[in-house]
């Protein structure tokens, strides 16, 4: 094996940041679910401990001969991917200093853990005094990148989420999607108008919520054995595909944030249960770009869990856990309720067609605070001004419902927003790709039947992993690279056929 001997030393490397990475990820999750108040501070420390012994160990000097080396023994297809892959991650690590490291993670996670309170109290001033500091460090990261690739600040930083994107081609598609989604929103709207449907009443007990949640994770395909479900102040997906966590949160008023929000983050988390085991410890093994993660979810919530059919086939399980026979739970009634499109104030509640003009605002606001055109102090005032021209909707002052609502910048996830849309034009491109393939799909899912759902998936996304850039991936996927006219037919088929 020794003529693979550079290769297979960062093969090691790279194995022991997946698992210092498990560990992050579990901790993460915990801070998230179960972690009381008094542990943050400690939590915090621990974790930029941990941030700075990866970044050490990705930045090893040994790691630039054995990558120069690698490239010169005989790697199969796959090797030379995964090559490429790790060259990927190391470029990037190295730009940065570890003091960086963790100067992010400290103002991230103290950020992150004040966000809870301070949004419920409404507090933007609170924030900000952390947020600054946020907002400082992860600029400071976005020049340090952009110096190396060229790019703006903001591209560099979008980069870690969608490797090879640009904003200039983000503002593209998101110029396109602007350019006729209000229309098509009045027009749906005006076709609802006259509408009867029927909202489902409350109180719904937490604990049937989750009975609900459960039997149709395990109808989705969820493997309990390797993964769990709790609950969080923001829904997510984390730990490995050995152990993938998922978090939902419950209203007992309104049901169907928890269930649809379960229904996004299965649609993560089979991708990640699905991923090639035998890669999963290796850079080529993981997930492709959060873009490609986001299809998944999009996949899972928008193509197939607001599809006619499948909410036919699981309206039994909402009358046994929810409503008995109350006409609300009929299957007529719920295609209407969860395809009614009515502007609203919170992003992971909002309907198929609105859901863009959130991403869109984000992205917008996001891409000019990183590159320095704006302050944190402004965002407010734009998030009003992009709210009413949007979507017309008033947030002045209502903070918690406006740009508190995400933890995404608390934690200085900036460039992560394109990535949602991006998804829900990957799934809409894989579900006409696989109209083609089954022409019968629809009538399956209308019967209860998701095999060929999931079988195309597992071909064609799960099990390629990393092996291929986004673009090729998607192409040997559909026969083209990313194509959003099929996001627009698939909304105007939904909406107004």
């Amino acid at each position: 094996m020794s003529y693979k001997k550079a290769y297979l030393a960062l093969t090691e490397v790279f194995t022991r940041l997946y698992r210092y990475q498990h560990l992050a990820q579990i901790a993460g999750w915990d801070q998230h679910t179960m972690m009381p108040d008094r542990g943050s501070e400690a939590r915090t420390a621990a974790m930029a401990e941990l941030g700075v012994l990866m970044h050490r160990t990705i930045t090893d000097p040994l790691l630039k001969t054995s990558l120069a080396e690698a490239e010169q023994e005989d790697l199969s297809d796959m090797e030379r991917a995964n090559l490429r892959e790790m060259r990927r991650r190391w470029q990037r690590a190295n730009l940065l200093p570890s003091t960086l490291v963790e100067a992010q993670t400290l103002a991230g996670m103290r950020c992150e853990h004040a966000w809870r309170d301070q949004r419920q109290a409404n507090d933007w001033n609170g924030f900000l005094a952390n947020f600054r500091e946020v907002v400082r460090l992860s600029r400071e990261e976005g020049v340090l990148l952009a110096e190396h690739t060229g790019s703006s600040p903001y591209d560099a930083l979008m980069n870690k989420y969608e490797p090879g994107m640009q904003s200039t081609e983000i503002e593209r598609i998101f110029g396109d999607v602007k350019a006729w989604l209000p229309s098509l929103i009045t027009q749906v709207r005006e076709r609802q108008a006259g509408e009867t449907v029927l909202q489902p009443q409350g109180p719904f007990a937490t604990e049937a919520q989750r009975a609900l949640g459960l039997d149709v994770m395990r109808r989705i395909g969820f493997d309990f054995d390797a993964g769990r479900l709790d609950v969080s102040v923001h829904p997510f997906c984390g730990g490995v595909s050995e152990d993938v966590r998922i978090t939902t949160r419950y209203s007992e008023d309104d049901f169907t944030q928890s269930l649809m929000g379960i229904i996004h983050e299965t649609g993560h988390a089979r991708y990640e249960q699905n991923l090639p085991r035998a890669w999963a410890h290796l850079p080529v093994g993981q997930a492709r770009s959060m873009g490609i993660h986001e299809s998944q979810s999009l996949s899972f919530e928008m193509q197939l869990g607001r599809h006619p059919g499948f909410l036919n086939s699981i309206a039994p399980l909402l009358r046994q856990h929810l409503g008995g026979a109350h006409p609300a739970f009929e299957s007529a009634n719920l295609v209407r309720f969860y395809s009614r499109v009515e502007p609203g104030f919170i992003r992971i509640d909002a309907d198929e067609l609105c859901y863009p003009a959130h991403v869109i605002l984000r992205f917008e606001i996001e891409r000019a605070l990183i590159n320095s055109e704006i302050e944190a102090d402004d965002i407010p005032a734009l998030w009003d001004e992009k709210m009413q021209a949007y979507l017309g909707i008033d947030t002045r002052g209502n903070y918690k419902n406006g740009c508190l609502q995400d933890m995404h910048w608390s934690d200085g996830t900036f460039g992560y927003f394109p990535s949602y849309t991006l998804g829900a034009m990957y799934a809409a491109q894989y579900f006409a790709s696989m109209r083609r393939v089954y022409p019968q799909l629809d009538d399956e899912i209308a019967a209860g039947n998701f095999s060929h759902v999931f079988a195309w998936l597992n071909e064609h996304i799960w099990s390629q992993a990393s092996r291929w850039e986004t673009a090729e991936l998607v192409r040997r996927a559909t026969g083209e690279t990313l194509n959003p006219g099929h996001f627009r037919a698939h909304l105007e088929a939904r909406y107004l056929a």
